[in-house]
Protein backbone atom coordinates (compact mmCIF):
# COMPACT_ATOMS: atom_id res chain seq x y z
CA UNK A 1 0.00 0.00 0.00
CA UNK A 2 3.06 2.47 0.91
CA UNK A 3 4.45 1.74 -2.90
CA UNK A 4 0.98 3.07 -4.17
CA UNK A 5 1.35 6.19 -2.06
CA UNK A 6 5.05 6.40 -2.83
CA UNK A 7 4.24 5.68 -6.62
CA UNK A 8 1.32 8.26 -6.84
CA UNK A 9 3.75 11.08 -5.20
CA UNK A 10 6.44 10.20 -7.15
CA UNK A 11 3.85 10.55 -10.62
CA UNK A 12 2.62 13.48 -9.41
CA UNK A 13 5.90 15.69 -9.09
CA UNK A 14 6.59 14.43 -12.44
CA UNK A 15 3.61 15.75 -13.41
CA UNK A 16 4.95 19.19 -11.79
CA UNK A 17 7.79 18.66 -13.92
CA UNK A 18 5.81 18.43 -17.07
CA UNK A 19 3.72 21.42 -15.78
CA UNK A 20 7.36 23.71 -15.84
CA UNK A 21 9.19 22.32 -19.11
CA UNK A 22 6.03 21.41 -21.59
CA UNK A 23 4.50 24.09 -23.05
CA UNK A 24 0.55 23.69 -23.33
CA UNK A 25 0.36 21.38 -20.12
CA UNK A 26 -1.13 23.13 -17.41
CA UNK A 27 -1.43 21.49 -13.95
CA UNK A 28 -3.75 24.14 -11.21
CA UNK A 29 -2.59 22.46 -8.06
CA UNK A 30 -0.82 19.94 -5.99
CA UNK A 31 -4.41 18.34 -4.98
CA UNK A 32 -5.17 18.32 -9.14
CA UNK A 33 -1.74 16.83 -9.89
CA UNK A 34 -2.50 14.20 -7.53
CA UNK A 35 -5.44 13.63 -9.16
CA UNK A 36 -4.09 13.87 -12.32
CA UNK A 37 -1.35 10.84 -11.36
CA UNK A 38 -4.00 8.62 -10.53
CA UNK A 39 -5.76 8.81 -13.64
CA UNK A 40 -3.16 8.41 -15.81
CA UNK A 41 -2.53 5.31 -14.50
CA UNK A 42 -5.71 4.30 -14.45
CA UNK A 43 -6.13 5.19 -18.23
CA UNK A 44 -2.74 3.18 -18.99
CA UNK A 45 -4.37 0.17 -17.46
CA UNK A 46 -7.77 -0.04 -19.48
CA UNK A 47 -7.68 2.29 -22.33
CA UNK A 48 -4.32 2.00 -23.80
CA UNK A 49 -3.95 -1.72 -23.97
CA UNK A 50 -6.93 -1.53 -26.16
CA UNK A 51 -5.82 1.37 -28.32
CA UNK A 52 -2.31 0.04 -28.48
CA UNK A 53 -3.90 -3.30 -29.77
CA UNK A 54 -6.48 -1.47 -32.54
CA UNK A 55 -3.12 0.63 -33.82
CA UNK A 56 -0.95 -2.40 -33.82
CA UNK A 57 -0.73 -2.18 -37.86
CA UNK A 58 0.37 1.15 -38.39
CA UNK A 59 2.47 0.79 -35.43
CA UNK A 60 4.09 -1.85 -37.26
CA UNK A 61 4.41 0.20 -40.40
CA UNK A 62 6.25 2.89 -38.43
CA UNK A 63 8.32 0.35 -36.64
CA UNK A 64 6.63 1.49 -33.03
CA UNK A 65 6.94 5.54 -33.65
CA UNK A 66 3.22 5.53 -33.83
CA UNK A 67 3.36 4.64 -30.20
CA UNK A 68 4.38 7.73 -29.17
CA UNK A 69 1.10 8.99 -30.36
CA UNK A 70 -0.54 6.70 -28.40
CA UNK A 71 0.97 7.57 -24.96
CA UNK A 72 -0.17 11.25 -25.84
CA UNK A 73 -3.45 10.51 -26.70
CA UNK A 74 -3.90 8.47 -23.39
CA UNK A 75 -2.04 11.28 -21.24
CA UNK A 76 -4.89 13.91 -23.27
CA UNK A 77 -7.70 11.56 -22.34
CA UNK A 78 -6.66 11.78 -18.52
CA UNK A 79 -6.23 15.26 -18.63
CA UNK A 80 -9.99 15.68 -19.65
CA UNK A 81 -10.99 13.80 -16.78
CA UNK A 82 -9.49 16.00 -14.50
CA UNK A 83 -10.36 19.44 -13.45
CA UNK A 84 -7.13 21.44 -13.30
CA UNK A 85 -5.09 19.67 -15.81
CA UNK A 86 -5.02 20.22 -19.12
CA UNK A 87 -3.34 19.41 -22.36
CA UNK A 88 -3.14 21.96 -25.25
CA UNK A 89 -1.37 21.24 -28.83
CA UNK A 90 0.05 18.56 -30.61
CA UNK A 91 3.83 19.15 -29.01
CA UNK A 92 2.28 18.87 -25.60
CA UNK A 93 0.46 15.79 -26.42
CA UNK A 94 3.62 13.96 -27.53
CA UNK A 95 5.90 15.83 -25.69
CA UNK A 96 4.54 15.45 -22.35
CA UNK A 97 4.89 11.73 -21.95
CA UNK A 98 7.98 11.44 -22.68
CA UNK A 99 9.21 14.41 -20.06
CA UNK A 100 6.89 12.83 -17.68
CA UNK A 101 8.56 9.28 -18.10
CA UNK A 102 11.97 10.80 -17.81
CA UNK A 103 11.16 12.88 -14.64
CA UNK A 104 9.50 9.70 -13.08
CA UNK A 105 12.45 7.65 -13.81
CA UNK A 106 14.79 10.20 -12.19
CA UNK A 107 12.80 10.74 -9.07
CA UNK A 108 12.25 7.09 -8.27
CA UNK A 109 15.79 6.80 -8.72
CA UNK A 110 16.08 9.61 -6.55
CA UNK A 111 14.12 8.25 -3.50
CA UNK A 112 15.30 4.92 -4.53
CA UNK A 113 19.21 5.72 -3.17
CA UNK A 114 17.65 7.62 0.18
CA UNK A 115 15.93 4.53 1.03
CA UNK A 116 12.38 7.03 0.83
CA UNK A 117 9.38 4.73 0.91
CA UNK A 118 11.22 1.84 1.40
CA UNK A 119 11.34 1.82 5.35
CA UNK A 120 8.16 -0.82 5.87
CA UNK A 121 10.12 -3.17 3.51
CA UNK A 122 13.82 -2.02 4.87
CA UNK A 123 14.07 -5.21 7.44
CA UNK A 124 12.36 -7.39 6.36
CA UNK A 125 13.94 -7.29 2.76
CA UNK A 126 17.57 -7.28 4.62
CA UNK A 127 16.34 -10.55 6.09
CA UNK A 128 15.74 -12.25 2.73
CA UNK A 129 18.98 -10.53 1.65
CA UNK A 130 20.84 -12.36 4.30
CA UNK A 131 19.09 -15.34 3.74
CA UNK A 132 20.02 -15.36 0.37
CA UNK A 133 23.60 -15.15 0.64
CA UNK A 134 23.87 -18.08 2.84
Amino acid sequence: MLGFFVTTLISALGLLVVDLAVPGVTIATFPAALLAAISIGLVNSFIKPVLSVLSLPINLLTLGSFSLIVNGVCFWLAALLVPGFTVHGLLAIVLAPVVLSLASTFLNKYFAQRGIGQSLLGSNSEAVLEAGEQ
